[in-house]
């Protein structure tokens, strides 16, 4: 399936970012030399631009056109293909919704034996943890837990069709919080924690925030440097 052209342009205005043609704390180009560079209309490029401040890149500023506000590791190509980034950070913008409505659900839902899983899936990835391992399968199996423990099989069916899309995330976002130089792997297992917490405790609010403020933050760190 051939990809838009605004997926295109956001590809392209990406790699410049990443490359640092444009600079972090600088100035874009501006629309029209943007548009006439990559040789499209202004629809087509605020689409673009639109996209790259939703995944945290650039900022507006009125009157003053677009900056760059974050140049994110350049070992983000070496793990996906340029051409896949985009389809990831969606991928994770869909899943804050369905999989924080999920984690309400098997707060209020969940069977003793569904929560059993969960907390098994959750020492699992701990374990792994202290392996300085990649540990993606086991963070998929704590998602899909949770989508289970929702008692609605339309949540599992469509965790299960987004697999591969899910674990390219996670190999990404896991694989560069394991080359940071902080602890930014303890933070994601709080995260984790915090999830489990709530579903233990039967707070479907709180666990709906909790897995939302996960997701939230996993795409994030896609774009945050191994350094940082």
């Amino acid at each position: 399936m051939s990809q838009s052209l605004s997926s295109v342009v956001y590809q392209k205005i990406l790699i410049s970012i990443i490359s640092g043609e444009y600079p972090a704390n600088e100035k874009l180009p501006s629309e029209a030399k943007l548009c006439e560079k990559y040789s499209v209309s202004r629809p087509v490029l605020r689409e673009a631009l639109t996209r790259l401040k939703e995944d945290n890149l650039i900022v507006s500023r009125r009157g003053s056109g677009s900056f760059v506000i974050k140049r994110p590791d350049d070992a983000v190509l070496s793990f996906s293909k340029i051409s896949s980034i985009s389809d990831i950070q969606r991928c994770f913008e869909f899943r804050t919704s369905l999989e924080g409505n999920a984690a309400g659900l098997a707060a209020t839902r969940r069977t003793a034996e569904q929560l059993g899983r969960i907390v098994a899936a959750a020492e699992k990835i701990n374990e792994a943890n202290k392996l300085h391992a990649l540990a993606s399968d086991e963070d998929f199996e704590f998602h899909l837990a949770i989508a289970e423990a929702a008692n609605n099989k339309y949540y599992t069916t469509v965790m299960k069709s987004l697999r591969e899309n899910i674990k390219e995330g996670m190999n990404i976002t896991r694989t560069l919080s394991l080359r940071s130089s902080n602890n930014r792997m303890d933070l994601v297992q709080d995260e984790h924690d915090t999830i489990l917490k709530y579903i233990i405790d039967g707070d479907a609010q709180k666990a709906e925030a909790a897995m939302k403020a996960h997701l939230n933050n996993a795409r994030i760190r896609m774009f945050e440097g191994t350094d940082s």
